[in-house]
């Protein structure tokens, strides 16, 4: 079996690199996308939007977060033609310096007190770039990871990228829990929300610092020389890859557990509406917490897709986080803290990394090289997209005083997860393919037994193939 010539020092030093990179970038660029989730649940409704009706204030202020999502698809087609076209490194730089900018604007935004209308207005055309911006990052930093990760590690490697996702979440919840806790409410609704978007100052420095030290990967670097860059990869993945692009959506689907968690889940337990009553600065403690424990979790799943596959664990994961979610809308809805933290943690920041640990590695495997970015990009933006619309749908089948909400949004949520688990279940299993072999329905997968050598010797450091 061939293996190429990436191996060595300084192979291993780009490995790291890369999922350094990876790691850092999405949890930067995932802090502003986040603030952003966490402020139109517990702020935005008091100061974008009319105060005569909280119902109709929570609805729009989550309609707004959605827009964010419904930019992604189309974001996806331009960025994930960019990243197969000029490359991962680039697409990468491009998407965070279009973030940072969006999201600081979003800290100098005055209020519907202060210009009526036009306040909103600008808030859904900020959040538009964002959605715009973020679609490149998860499948250029995965693609990235991937091509430059060992044969037998590539799901452990990958796995950084959406860990760094999930610490992006924990800054964004973290940053706001002091803000929340020792301000008094007109102080914090007034300035205080405006300190972590205006810090995005920070993460735009930080990430150029980071990102502009990693060196374009060497499958995308030997396409380059070899001419073989597609011109039009949007029409290339979809004429090639149409089937895995529609099984990537409908994976992709399994957005609606942190939708669940973080957004819906921060409406119904603090908004006066649903007259739950949890305080602000106790909520914000689930998502901090739960997201601590999936970054100690991830790793762990990310090297255990290596060995068992990457379809297993994301079929039990979502299952399982979708049957969860009753239980924790229902600790909710008794007000019952401690129960909702515990099954928040078990659900979200367990359970759920069976899929979120794994997809960063099992999407973009589906693909060839020459339409990586952009068939993952696209399939994977269109599902979130759709899911994130599910937190106004949620409070119009289930508003603010009904008592279905738990057994109402927990039945849609099971149902989602199903899906996305038998859409896994049909894919083809691609952790022992190698590299120059993924999208290639014909490719035979590696035997177990060389597999296994290969991957022991990548784990110990004496080969690092990121061709296998």
């Amino acid at each position: 079996m061939a293996i190429d010539s990436s191996t060595g020092a300084h192979g291993t030093r780009q490995t790291r690199k890369a999922a350094a990179s990876g790691w850092i970038g999405s949890a930067l660029e995932y802090y502003d996308f986040f603030i952003y989730a966490t402020a139109a649940a517990l702020v935005f409704p008091q100061i974008f939007f009319p105060k005569g009706d909280p119902t109709t204030a929570i609805i729009a202020s989550l309609a707004t977060y959605g827009v964010g999502y419904v930019a992604r698809p189309i974001g996806a087609f331009v960025l994930g033609h960019w990243g197969d076209t000029h490359g991962r490194k680039n697409v990468l730089i491009t998407c965070m310096f279009m973030m940072g900018l969006s999201t600081l604007a979003v800290g100098l935004l005055p209020t519907y007190d202060q210009v009526g209308l036009l306040a909103p207005a600008l808030l859904v055309l900020l959040r538009l770039i964002q959605g715009f911006a973020v679609a490149g990052e998860i499948s250029g930093a995965s693609s990235m990871i991937l091509e430059h990760a060992p044969f037998g590690r590539r799901g452990f490697y990958s796995s950084f990228t959406l860990q760094g996702v999930q610490a992006g979440q924990i800054l964004a919840a973290a940053v706001f829990l002091p803000l929340a806790h020792f301000m008094d409410k007109d102080a914090f609704n007034t300035w205080g929300w405006r300190v972590p978007f205006l810090l995005s100052a920070v993460v735009i420095v930080a990430g150029w610092i980071i990102r502009r030290e990693v060196e374009e990967t060497p499958a995308f670097t030997a396409e380059t020389r070899q001419h073989a860059v597609p011109r039009a990869p949007v029409v290339q993945a979809f004429r090639e890859s149409w089937a895995d692009m529609v099984r990537v959506g409908l994976c992709s689907l399994m957005n609606v557990i942190p939708v669940v968690a973080t957004i819906f889940g921060a409406a119904y337990a603090v908004q006066p509406g649903y007259g739950i009553g949890f305080e602000k600065d106790v909520y914000l403690w689930i998502p901090v917490v739960g997201n601590i424990v999936a970054v100690l979790v991830i790793p762990y799943v990310g090297n255990l897709s290596d060995r068992i596959g990457r379809r297993l664990p994301m079929a039990v994961g979502s299952v399982l986080a979708g049957l969860l979610s009753f239980g924790y809308l229902y600790a909710i809805s008794i007000h019952n803290v401690p129960l909702a933290f515990g099954l928040s943690l078990l659900m979200w920041g367990v359970v759920y990394q069976g899929y979120n640990a794994v997809f960063p590695s099992f999407y973009p495997e589906m693909f060839p090289t020459r339409t990586r970015v952009t068939g993952m990009a696209i399939a994977q933006n269109i599902g979130t997209a759709i899911t994130a619309l599910l937190p106004a749908l949620f409070v119009a089948v289930a508003p603010p005083g009904a008592s279905n909400i738990p057994l109402t949004v927990g039945a849609i949520t099971l149902a989602i997860t199903v899906v996305a688990a038998i859409a896994a279940m049909t894919a083809r299993e691609t952790y022992r393919v190698r590299l120059a072999d993924l999208g290639n329905k014909g490719a035979r997968p590696v035997d177990k037994d060389d597999y296994e050598r290969l991957r022991a010797q990548a784990v110990s450091g004496r080969t690092l193939s990121t061709a296998g």
